[in-house]
């Protein structure tokens, strides 16, 4: 299974974070590779909790600016809503006793 990797953010230290997800579409999560002179091991971190931790961390707040990047495409684009009527309004059937119109 493949997992796709965005990058979220590299520090002057050489930390790297990379928003993923993996083939099932709620398999998404926060991956850090450490720098190798930290000699850490690289960490998968669910989002709730890369969210909740580390406030004021620039990683935290570029993952936050991407997901208003998404919101925002969502509202730029009228023509992938549906524009339809409501339901029940425009395209309902006329009541008994009400005329339909003469074509």
């Amino acid at each position: 299974m493949t997992t796709v990797r965005t990058p979220i953010h590299a520090s002057s230290n050489g930390d790297r974070w990379f928003l993923c997800h993996g083939g099932d579409p709620a398999d998404v999560f926060v991956f850090h590779e450490p720098n190798e002179a930290s000699g850490g091991t690289a960490t998968r971190i669910g989002i709730v909790d890369f969210l909740s931790t580390d406030l004021g961390s620039p990683e935290r707040r570029e993952l936050l600016r991407m997901i208003g990047t998404l919101v925002e495409a969502g509202h730029a684009s009228p023509a992938n809503r549906d524009t339809g009527p409501e339901p029940g309004a425009a395209a309902a059937e006329p009541t008994p006793g009400e005329a339909l119109p003469i074509p």
